[in-house]
Parts: C-alpha cells; structure tokens; sequence
C-alpha cells in the first residue's frame, strides 16, 4: 500500500530546522555563544511545524474559527497581502493574517450611528485582527541575544555588584571593579556572572562572596530574553479588549503563562509605546518553549507602523546618535495615544445618554443594564487613584459642573452621580494617558468636558505637582 505523499510545507519546515540547528551549532562552535545558550535555541528551532500547530492551538482555545479568510501577511510593510491562503499551506515560514471575533467583550454592540433609515454603523466592534508571524530569523535571534540582551546582562551584573558593595559600606575601588567586569564581558559570550565576577574580584571575604552569587544568580540570562522566536499580535479596537482576552487567557490556560506585562498606561518608555504582552509556554514544562502575544490597539498600530523606519536606521547603523530619533518617534506615537483618546471621546458621547436610560430601567432590583461594562480587571489603575477621583467627580456632580440634561425622567442626585461615575471608568479603562503635559480634547460638549476632567486627574495622579 502507498501511502501518502509528505505535503510540501512539511518538507520545507523540516529543511529549515536543520538550517537553523546548524546556524546555532556553527555560532556555538565560533564562540559566538556558549553551550547552554545553543541548547536553549535548539529547543526553540527545533520541531517548527509542531510549535506552530501549538501556536494554533491557543488562538482556536480564544478566539475560535476565523470570521474571514486567511491572507498572507508582509512584515516589511505590516500590510496584509490580497492572496488568500489556504490553512494546508500555512507554515512557519510564512506570517499571516486573520480576522477572529471576541465572543466575552464586554464592549459588544455598545458603540454605532445611526444613518438613514435602518443602517447602523459600528464605530468599535468585537472582530479582533490577529497577527501570527512567521518563525523568528535565527541569525536575527543570536543578534539579539549577544546584542542587546547581552548587553542587558552585563549592566544587571554591574548594578548588582554595587548594589551589594554599597550594602557592605566598601565602594573603595568600585569604579575600577566595573570596568574590569565590562572588559571581562566583552572580550567573550559568557552567562556564568557569579563565576566570572568573583574571578575578577580574587580573595574576597565569606560574606560578601554568598551575597555576590545571591545577587548574580537572580539575573535573567540573555537568551532567556528570547521570547519572540513564536509570535503573535492581536490588534482590538480598544483597550478592555485586549483586557478581556488576557483574562480569557489567565482562565483557559493558567498553567501555560509565563508572565504578564501591561503596558498601556506606560509612560516612562522613551519610546512612548504601548501594549499588553503575554508570553505563553507552547513547550512542556520542564522545557519550556515562549509564545508571545502582542495585545494593541488598532488606532495606535497605524501610528506605530510609521516608526519602523526610524528603528531600522539605528540597526543598521548603531553607532548614530539616537536621541532624536528616539524623540521624533516618540511624538509620532504620542500623536497615536491622542488620536485614540479622541475616539474614546466619541465613545463616551455615543454612550452618555444611553447609560443614563439604561440606569432608570433596571430591572427592579437596581441592577443597570450596563452592569458588568465595562467589565472589572486585574490590569487597571490603583483602587486609591481610582477613588479620589471617583470623589471629585461626586463633588462636581453635587455643584452642577456636571449636569446631565435631556434626561428621560427628573434624576436625583444619586442617579446622576451612578451615570457620571460609569461614564468616568469607561474611560479609566479604555483611555490612555498622555505623555505631553495639559493636552486637551478640543470642544465643549459634556462628554468632552468630563473626558478631559478624567485624563487631568490621571495626569496628576503620574505628576502629583501638575
């Protein structure tokens, strides 16, 4: 009986896991780095078919079928490609494109026009844009890993080390230690800190010896910064969104997360950027195997696209001066936060007056409509912060600052104060804060007032002398 034919992409991805197995042997044998870092790497290369169904595995566990076709993805221009796919020749060499839906917003069906007659618009909808890249380029991954991680490293060691001299009262000959742990490093790849520094530092006392390896062992190794070998970005329209399905994540599959890092209020990255990550184990657990995914806001994406010039020009060359390049994106991708902020401007006007209806039909146990929306989250501001301006906000509602007029029915001020609090963590979770001091939404309407009371709040709470 003949069986059947290896399909092609089986064949293909198998031919580039040997490439990659022997790009990472011959970078180990160059001494380009060390053994424990090629093992790593080899697990990472290896098996690439199977890593990617792993990757499909999560994404149908959270999303679902795909609502549209599959369509090649280019990376250089991070535009899809008008050439459906179809799922038999997906493979790990290819990034691709798909649209799914999220079946848990909370945001669900809350934000349309109305056009003539019959015809509504959507303004924020439940389709998530979903990202999956192809396999990360091996030689781009040891660049990082003995580039800027390495370089990570070193710094972490050199912190380390004072922090420890410091705790000990000996700085004496501090800077000289440094600089012979920086000389040290450079000349070769190595990840064993403890072993190298107390080289360099000769005889030393017990106590300062156990401090040491303490303080060193605690230190991610470069190559355990490689989580992007396996990646993915989901792109939402907004922020509780991407909220939702990092908890659908925390629910589903809590034994396979790593780590969670939620950037979105971020603004001490000189890069002004901002997202949610997660990193997923696609491997076992005694030999872990990173996926990440990039949680972003639509709006913000189109903004950050236009910086990749910028970043290759300081990859390609890396001796430039980057301040002004880091500052030029920077403002493009404040530009980006405020664009989106305007939209959840236009958000909350579209909403303002259905919560008030909503709050006056409950369902006779006073419980809104609207309750659950949006929904609760771990990923959110302090609940102090959140409350003093929760109380100013009652104050300016009880002196007529803010009114809400038009009302179906006379509210109270109890009522109104249940309308303006909703409508003010509507934009606590979906807002993000501004980098550039006293930036307003232009206008005068009462949705654009309380958006812009909102955001000043927030932008005490990150520069309490504002």
């Amino acid at each position: 009986m003949v069986k059947n034919p290896v399909p092609d992409v089986d064949i293909l991805t198998a031919d580039h896991d040997r490439h990659n197995i022997e790009f990472i042997t011959k970078s180990c044998n160059d001494g380009r780095i060390n053994d424990e870092t090629a093992d790593y790497m080899r697990r990472l290369y290896s098996d690439g078919m199977a890593c990617y169904r792993d990757v499909f595995h999560v994404l149908g566990k959270c999303f679902g079928s795909p609502k549209t076709a599959v369509t090649e993805y280019d990376p250089a221009t991070d535009l899809s490609v008008n050439k459906p796919i179809k799922i038999v020749d997906i493979n790990p060499l290819c990034s691709y494109l798909v649209n799914h839906r999220l079946d848990a917003d909370p945001m669900r069906n809350q934000f349309f026009t109305c056009r003539a007659s019959h015809k509504i618009d959507l303004s924020v909808s439940s389709i998530v844009t979903v990202i999956v890249a192809a396999q990360k380029n091996v030689e781009r991954a040891i660049e990082k890993v003995t580039g800027k991680y390495y370089k990570f490293f070193v710094d972490d060691i050199v912190s380390a080390v004072k922090g420890v001299f410091t705790e000990m009262g000996n700085n004496t000959g501090i800077k000289k230690i440094e600089e012979k742990i920086r000389k040290r490093f450079s000349t070769k790849y190595v990840t064993n800190a403890a072993e190298e520094v107390l080289s360099i530092l000769g005889q030393s006392e017990d106590e300062l010896v156990v401090k040491l390896v303490r303080a060193l062992d605690k230190i991610k190794k470069p190559y355990l910064h490689l989580n992007d070998v396996w990646r993915v970005k989901c792109l939402f329209d907004l922020i509780p969104q991407a909220r939702t399905f990092i908890e659908r994540l925390r629910d589903v599959m809590p034994e396979r997360i790593i780590s969670v890092r939620d950037k979105f209020y971020d603004i001490t990255n000189p890069r002004n950027y901002r997202d949610s990550k997660v990193i997923l184990n696609i491997g076992t657990p005694d030999k872990i195997i990173p996926m990440e995914i990039i949680c972003q806001v639509r709006t913000f994406f189109e903004f950050e696209r236009k910086t990749h010039d910028y970043y290759a020009a300081l990859r390609e060359n890396p001796n430039m001066k980057n301040a002004k390049i880091e500052s030029e994106a920077a403002e493009l991708m404040e530009s980006g936060i405020e664009q989106y902020n305007k939209m959840i401007c236009q958000c909350l006007d579209d909403l303002l007056e259905r919560v008030g209806w909503n709050i006056l039909y409950s369902r006779g146990n006073d419980v809104s409509l609207f309750e659950g929306f949006p929904r609760e989250c771990k990923l959110y501001y302090p609940h102090e912060i959140v409350e003093k301006i929760m109380n100013k906000l009652d104050a300016a509602v009880k002196n007529e600052i803010f009114v809400v007029n038009n009302s179906s029915s006379k509210l109270d001020k109890t009522q109104e104060i249940a309308i303006f609090r909703f409508m003010a963590r509507f934009v606590l979770v979906s807002a993000m804060p501004y980098n550039r001091a006293g930036y307003r939404v232009s206008g005068d309407t009462l949705a654009v007032r309380l958006f812009n009371f909102v955001m000043n709040e927030v932008s005490r709470y990150y520069s309490p002398k504002a």
